[in-house]
């Protein structure tokens, strides 16, 4: 598919739209391409836009969300409230297009309570897939300034690793595709480059996945117990087990003072692990280890 993305796609003249879904006609009509799908404001939907969407080929639509919490999208001066989100939600689902919802942590006024709160709101919403964003200060932006000013402070690095470890759970439990963690690094967005401060890093959604995976030793090996552990996962989560340069490994033998072997196996399913010690064999899944956790209820019962 075609993308138009970087920014609010319905929210440029309509006939700007035109041309450029007109530009990529022919490609749709020889089968080259199988549609478009683009990014843009939940403030600028309503019928006759998703009409001349639909009408141009449009398949996919994801919507800048950034928070659910109405004082922190105030605060953002992000021009849309959480009933937009909705209501813009309940339109794009009417015409059966695919659905992307990106979030942002650490936003002027927000806390992990209205993170958790926003995932919870956004699984509720039931989005084919999401993206979460870490919120970096960028050079020349009005954020730059509050910075400067002291007027905001940005996460460190661990606290949104830890913020994005819990969400990336919660959506996991939904089966809801979590397509992007932090932003892509690129000439301009690297640490030597217009990011002044916040939890930049080149492979954050590693960082993520690799906390998940601790937090998941940690949690087996509370269950089984033992001292000769030896732990057994899917080749693609072999790194993340690990972590990177091998700090999984070193920090459980930190908090714990034994040493974990970890291998890999086709055998075992991607998202799973197994931990074996003198005391037996103990199987844990993402999903089992979130359910343990109860993050379930804050889909429920907020």
């Amino acid at each position: 598919m075609v993308a138009f993305y970087g920014g609010s796609f319905t929210a440029i003249p309509v006939a700007v739209q035109n041309s450029l879904m007109d530009a990529v006609r022919p490609y749709l009509e020889d089968g080259s391409i199988s549609g478009l799908k683009l990014s843009t404001r939940p403030d600028y939907i309503d019928e006759s836009i998703l009409d001349n969407l639909l009408s141009h080929g449009v398949k996919e639509i994801e919507l800048g969300v950034q928070s659910m919490d109405d004082y922190v999208l105030s605060l953002a001066e992000r021009g849309h409230t959480a009933s937009d989100v909705h209501k813009a939600v309940n339109l794009i689902r009417r015409y059966n297009f695919r659905l992307g919802l990106q979030m942002m942590i650490g936003l002027p006024g927000d806390t992990i309570e209205k993170d958790i709160y926003t995932a919870a709101e956004l699984i509720k919403l039931r989005p084919d897939f999401v993206r979460i964003y870490p919120t970096l200060v960028i050079r020349g932006t009005r954020l730059e300034e509050l910075y400067k000013n002291g007027c905001y402070v940005p996460l460190k690095l661990d606290e949104a690793v830890d913020i994005c470890s819990i969400l990336m759970l919660m959506f996991s439990l939904y089966d809801i595709d979590v397509i992007r963690v932090g932003l892509q690094p690129t000439e301009d967005i690297n640490e030597n480059g217009d990011v002044i401060a916040g939890p930049f890093h080149p492979a954050f959604r590693q960082l993520v996945e690799s906390k998940i995976m601790y937090n998941m030793m940690v949690y087996a090996y509370k269950q089984l117990g033992g001292s000769n552990l030896h732990l057994i996962v899917n080749p693609k989560d072999f790194s993340n087990a690990i972590g990177m340069k091998k700090t999984n490994k070193v920090r459980f033998y930190n908090d714990y003072g034994l040493i974990i072997d970890i291998k890999c196996h086709e055998s075992i399913r991607k998202d799973e692990m197994i931990l074996l010690s003198e005391k037996g064999r103990f199987k844990l899944t993402k999903k089992e280890y979130a359910k343990s956790r109860n993050l379930q209820v804050y889909v429920e019962y907020k």
